[in-house]
């Protein structure tokens, strides 16, 4: 009987542990399952390339075809405008950050643009004392070289001739008469016939039909005013002739930049024709006015040519060590890849954990611009990590999350996207708040626009030299735009800060020959004429596209007057490679 009871227990022993393992794993197990089945539904995929993709289940990416990957899940515990990449995204894109401290001595330097021009104070314009026809020049071309006493031409002068006759008559009375005599001599003087020249005339007493012009300096003719056989004026310039031995270097300074330099500093000057020979100069002259159209003021550096390196017209490249003088020695300085400018508003994106790619936007107060860096006066401390390569890709990526960025200043939910004909990109919304300005001033900032036009075109067709040629068209018209057509501050301000930007870029583009670094300005000139047309308008619809392949993988935008693509940083290579990212009314 005790043995049946004991049987019986074990027996309603084992029966509930099987039951509780069957059941009751069953019971915690289902709503594990429910909640994989939950969170596999949630899950969306997206492209590494193309953050915009957002695709409910596994697939290729409807843009470039790559495999999409798992989209980052919510960022748990990251502040309001805070937001996180993948380490995938981070390699693909390229993304380099970089701690920020106080500018070192080496970061102080500025690198100015110019070209080479006469020394005005070494030129001369020889002309004519007297009236006369020139009987024979015998300078032929410009650029010849000619030696002070040289022959330079022989005139016939009837009024010379009449005083010579006076000369010879004085001469005879010049015991009885010896005022008129003197009086004579003078006349002649005063046409700078030399004391030999006026008594070879008296003691020959023969009158000559024609009277040598000799150069009074030594130089290079740059310029023939008069041919063989005109008839010239008392006064009238013959020649001008320049003394190149020694030529000023003309460099334009941009407005925010005048405190930083002085007379006397040294400039270490280069030029293309000699890439690498290093000249030496000092500042001559700094001009007092600034010039209103550029808002720049001229810098002149005297340099000394006596082995004839300088051409004028050639252009040169200088660079001034600042760190000697800057008062802000101790200010922090960060690369200009590192800055997004709008207009209004210069950011960056800071990294604010160490340890994770989490990231967040940072308004910042720019100071000089010291070469490739800017000194920041606001904004930043010692020991920031910030974005210095691939700061566009972040940003977009901020946008995607709906995070604080260069185009959505408060942060919050942006408008669904639409399909465009490469995929699905995000609704057009405007960087810049547009200004009212007048119709005259839009008009001449299209023209520089069309000629940007011209220019992206060169480069689609992997053509140098036209690039080159258009970038000039651009600073020639880009010179023509009137600011005084703006009456607010604000637009003044605004302008003339892109205005600084592109004619630095359209210059570095029309004086560069290969076309990879042509490419690589036109990323950035694209940049400025992005907020130029955002902020003052052309009256005209444009296409802003990029390239996710363009700059090794960091992307490149470029405007457009057309929705079809032609990839100007590829060329023939890459023709159709982009979409359309945005369209500004």
């Amino acid at each position: 009987m005790k043995k049946n009871v004991i049987y019986i227990i074990v027996s309603i022993t084992i029966g509930v542990l099987i039951g509780w393992v069957l059941f009751g794993t069953a019971l915690h197990t289902e709503p594990k399952h429910n909640h994989d089945a939950v969170s596999e539904t949630n899950q969306m995929w997206t492209c590494s390339m193309h953050p915009q993709i957002m695709q409910p289940e596994p697939g290729d990416c409807p843009i470039c075809g790559m495999a999409l990957i798992p989209a980052e899940s919510s960022a748990d515990g990251l502040m309001a405008n805070q937001f996180k990449l993948t380490e995938n995204a981070m390699a693909l894109a390229n993304i380099q950050t970089s701690i920020v401290g106080a500018a070192k001595a080496h970061d102080h330097t500025i690198k100015l643009s110019g070209k080479i021009v006469e020394n005005e104070a070494s030129n001369t314009v020889q002309v004519s004392y007297f009236s006369g026809r020139i009987e024979r020049l015998n300078v032929s071309v410009t650029g010849e070289q000619v030696q002070k006493g040289q022959l330079l031409a022989t005139i016939y002068s009837p009024e010379l001739y009449a005083a010579q006759q006076e000369l010879i008559t004085a001469a005879s009375l010049k015991e009885a008469q010896p005022a008129l005599y003197n009086a004579v001599r003078n006349k002649l003087k005063l046409w700078k016939l030399s004391e030999n020249q006026i008594n070879q005339i008296e003691v020959s007493g023969k009158v000559r039909e024609t009277i040598p012009i000799y150069a009074t300096v030594s130089g290079t003719v740059t310029e023939k005013m008069v041919a063989q056989g005109d008839y010239v004026k008392q006064g009238q310039p013959l020649l001008k002739i320049a003394n190149l031995n020694t030529v000023w270097g003309h460099f334009d300074v941009y407005e925010n930049q005048i405190n930083l330099f002085k007379k006397g500093q040294e400039v270490i000057v280069t030029t293309n024709a000699y890439p690498n020979k290093e000249f030496k100069g000092n500042v001559d002259f700094i001009n007092p006015t600034l010039n209103t159209q550029t808002r720049t003021v001229s810098l002149r550096v005297v340099l000394n040519n006596k082995d004839g390196f300088f051409k004028p017209g050639m252009f040169l490249e200088g660079q001034i060590e600042s760190g000697t003088f800057s008062t802000k020695t101790q200010a922090i300085a960060i690369p200009s890849s590192a800055v997004l400018w709008t207009g209004e508003r210069s950011v960056v994106y800071i990294k604010t954990n160490p340890n994770a790619p989490v990231f967040e936007m940072k308004e910042v107060v720019l100071g000089n611009r010291i070469g490739d860096n800017y000194e920041i006066n606001a904004g930043l401390s010692d020991g920031d990590e910030i974005v210095t390569n691939g700061t566009f890709t972040v940003d977009a990526a901020a946008q995607l999350q709906s995070k604080k960025s260069m185009m959505n200043k408060e942060g919050g939910k942006t408008t669904t996207g639409h399909e465009g004909h490469l995929g699905m990109v995000p609704e057009p919304s405007n960087k810049n708040e547009r200004l009212n300005v007048p119709a005259d001033f839009q008009n001449q900032l299209k023209i520089v626009f069309n000629e940007y036009i011209k220019l992206k075109d060169a480069l689609v067709q992997d053509d140098s030299k036209k690039a080159s040629a258009d970038a000039k068209n651009i600073l020639h018209h880009l010179a023509n735009i009137d600011m005084k057509l703006l009456s607010e501050d604000t637009a003044h301000h605004q302008w003339m800060h892109l205005e600084n930007e592109i004619k630095m870029l359209a210059k570095s583009i029309a004086t560069e020959t290969g076309i990879k670094v042509q490419r690589n300005h036109f990323k950035h000139l694209t940049s400025q004429l992005i907020s130029a047309v955002e902020i003052f308008g052309i009256n005209e619809k444009v296409y802003l596209q990029f390239c996710p392949m363009a700059n090794q993988d960091h992307g490149g935008y470029w405007l457009s007057k057309e929705e079809h693509v032609f990839n100007p940083y590829f060329g023939d290579a890459m023709l159709k490679c982009g979409e359309v990212k945005q369209i500004i009314e």
